[in-house]
């Protein structure tokens, strides 16, 4: 049967989808965004080639989003079936180490891991329940941002609270995790021997962590209860010392949704350069400007960014005692040369030797060839991963 399968990715403020046709060999037809705004919202489509083929913004008024995309796709699939749906949810807690087959019941569980991840749960979960509104029949699968890490050891899930806080849940679990498979799995297939060696993935974007991969398993990796935790991010402070947050509360009377705000929001590449969120406007930035308190205030975030990622790497080849290999991907990892040749001159003490030329144009390796460390540029792509789990649940005749 001709069909395609409908693949979610959403962010807090966005909802990213693709559509994949899975007639012969699955491929990308469609590509595109919900963005919110106060008085409705706007509804883009790019092409297979990237082209952008609709562009609307609708008002209050006009259907919910999620309804007006299915009734958009329902009508310009060329003949196509929706045949499924695949869901990146953040938080699959302790229970859910593999995609599974959302029922209301697997909903309600879902949506009780809801204080683990206050701000993405609800927003990943959101277009599966108004979907099972709007087609209750339609197979519809979640995708677990945790699973990858169930494999950690016991040791590196523990927090060093009061024994009261585990039986509760909180516990490191690590996110990243559909990324981190896909990368794994291209190692695998192009690159057996750091699959099955100690190897670092850096997943540096506006979210970003690390995994050390070491058996082809998650052995650890740095973010921990929280998408909060491990490195700086784009807006993301990333591990931070306890008693500044409760200097805020004390001295400035923070509250709850203070702190929310300040720790996604304001903090990382944003709030130490005072500038933007995005490592490519803070490079452009440094070059242009004029200013000398912004100029040292951007330099410092890149530096401090780019600080922290060595730092981590560092301990976590401490805990593979050794390194193999590393990989970086995601937007930074895959694009910013610059980040990647300033970590690699850190790392020589781990016998890293960078090809200045191979980084500059973003080949596959970037190693040298007497480099101890093989050092890999990957890109990720976290909806080929949710749209094979959901291929695995279909039957031979629906696929």
């Amino acid at each position: 049967m001709a069909g395609v399968i409908l693949v979610f990715n959403v962010g807090s403020s966005s909802v990213k989808f693709t559509v994949f046709d899975v007639a012969a060999e699955p491929e990308r037809l469609l590509h595109g965004e919900i963005e919110h705004h106060t008085d409705g919202f706007s509804f883009h489509v790019n092409d297979r080639t990237g082209a952008r083929c609709v562009d609307e913004r609708m008002t209050t008024s006009d259907p919910h989003p999620l309804d007006h995309l299915l009734q958009w796709l329902s009508a310009h699939a060329e003949g196509r079936t929706l045949l499924g749906v695949g869901h990146r949810i953040v938080h699959g807690g302790a229970d859910f180490s593999a995609p599974v087959k959302i029922t209301p019941a697997v909903m309600d569980r879902l949506e009780a891991l809801t204080p683990f991840a206050p701000l993405h749960q609800p927003a990943t979960l959101a277009p599966a329940r108004a979907i099972a509104r709007y087609r209750p029949d339609l197979l519809q699968i979640a995708c677990f941002d945790t699973a990858f890490h169930h494999t950690i050891p016991e040791m590196a899930r523990l927090l060093p609270l009061p024994r009261r806080y585990e039986q509760k849940g909180v516990r490191r679990y690590g996110f990243h995790g559909l990324s981190y498979t896909w990368v794994a799995q291209r190692l695998q297939a192009c690159d057996p021997a750091l699959y099955a060696g100690r190897t670092l993935i850096a997943h540096l974007g506006s979210g970003a962590s690390l995994c050390a991969l070491k058996g082809g398993k998650s052995l650890e990796t740095t973010m921990g209860f929280s998408a909060l935790d491990g490195l700086m991010m784009g807006t993301r402070a990333g591990l931070i010392d306890p008693g500044a947050l409760l200097y805020m509360m004390q001295e400035e009377g923070a509250g709850w949704c203070t702190l929310v705000d300040v720790l996604y929001r304001q903090s990382g590449l944003l709030g130490v350069s005072g500038v933007s969120s995005d490592m490519r406007l803070l490079r452009k930035r440094l070059l242009d400007e004029k200013d000398p308190e912004i100029i040292r205030t951007v330099s410092q975030a890149l530096s401090l960014f780019e600080y922290r990622v060595i730092e981590e790497i560092g301990a976590l080849a401490a805990v593979m005692e050794g390194l193999d290999g590393l990989v970086f991907t995601a937007g930074i990892g895959e694009h910013d040369s610059v980040l990647r040749a300033n970590v690699c001159a850190k790392l020589g003490w781990l016998g890293v030797k960078l090809d200045a030329q191979a980084n500059a144009r973003h080949a596959s390796i970037i190693s040298t060839a007497e480099s101890a460390v093989t050092v890999r540029v990957e890109p990720t792509d976290e909806e080929a991963v949710i749209m094979r789990d959901v291929l695995a649940f279909m039957t031979p005749q629906q696929a």
